[in-house]
């Protein structure tokens, strides 16, 4: 199942910040512990700093630099109006997916 989950969540990750987000704000560090709070524990850090350069650059979300106690400032990722709009068509087509895999499910019964 492990490797099962890697590779669908692979395609769903994106959303799944995008939504802890949309939460609230939050800095890359603090998104990776939301993730494993959610129960998403096999998430790497690494691969979470680099999903968020993409949404980045993608202009998903607005970016401020706040102090740390420790260190340089941090980045804190806010979802911007273009994220929303992404997240929602996320919504949408995860809606969709999970409708006809529900019903393929209840057909193989």
């Amino acid at each position: 199942m492990a490797r099962q989950m890697t590779e669908m969540l692979k395609g769903t990750l994106e959303g799944i910040v995008l939504a802890l987000l949309a939460v609230q704000p939050a800095y890359g560090y603090e998104i990776t512990a939301r993730l494993r709070d959610q129960g998403f524990t096999q998430i790497a850090e690494g691969t979470v700093y680099a999903l968020l350069v993409r949404i980045e650059q993608r202009g998903f979300v607005d970016v401020s630099k706040v102090p740390s106690e420790k260190g340089p400032p941090r980045k804190v990722y806010s979802l911007n109006t273009s994220g929303v709009d992404y997240l929602d068509d996320f919504w949408r087509t995860w809606s969709f997916l999970t409708e006809r895999l529900e019903q393929l499910r209840q057909e193989g019964k």
